[in-house]
Parts: C-alpha cells; structure tokens; sequence
C-alpha cells in the first residue's frame, strides 16, 4: 500500500549508516530533531523513588532531579551501582537503580552535597 499523497514517506534505515531518525533523517546517535530532550528544570533537590509498576513486579529505585547532564550523569549513575552492588541504567535523564537501595542512595547523594528527599510510598 503506497504513502498517503499529501505525506511524503522517509527513510528509516540506511544500509551505510544504520538506522535513521524518522523525524529529522540523520542518523540515529546524530539526531537532531526535537526528540533530544534537554533535562528537566531541576528544584535542587534530588528525588529518590522506589516503583515496581510495569517490572513484574521487580523493584527499581528512580533517581530524579539530578542536575547533571550526558556523561556527568552516566558517571554518577556508575558509581552508584556500584556503590549499591546492582545494576541499573540511565533513561531520560532519570538514574535507574534495581532493587530497593533507597537509604544507601540517599546517604551517597548527601556525602555529595545534594539535597534528598525519599518520594512515594
């Protein structure tokens, strides 16, 4: 079935370079459409969750409000997984860490001068 007339179609795959942007066309880790998101305003206070909601039923701890951006953030994150002894990862400028290391996290942050706040439940 052809595009609709009035929307032209767009490359999503390159066999030279990978797979393309669907709404700018470069390259995916060369995006430059609005899809790159700039980190939230942060408060100045760092925010740490527990939520288990759409993990079946494994728990992760969000690590939100750090005002820290692209690599700074990835290292914090690292040395947070390893401060806790788990895995985790960085999503949308939100630290994930699994399991339900809330106090050890809060205690790291605050040794680094940031302001914690447990959220949730």
């Amino acid at each position: 079935m052809p595009p609709p007339a009035n929307r032209p179609s767009t490359p999503v795959y390159s066999t030279d370079t990978g797979r393309l942007c669907a709404g700018c066309g470069h390259p995916a880790d060369r995006c430059a459409c609005s899809k790159a998101k700039a980190p939230a305003k942060a408060d100045g206070i760092v925010r740490i969750a527990r939520q288990t909601k759409g993990r079946k039923g494994k728990g992760v701890c969000l690590v939100t409000g750090v005002p820290l951006t692209g690599e700074a953030l990835a290292a914090l994150a690292r040395e947070l997984k390893q401060r806790c002894g788990c895995g985790g990862t960085v999503k949308d400028g939100i630290i994930e860490i699994q399991g339900d290391n809330r106090d050890v996290l809060a205690q790291e942050l605050q040794k680094r001068g940031y302001s914690v706040k447990l959220a949730g439940g």
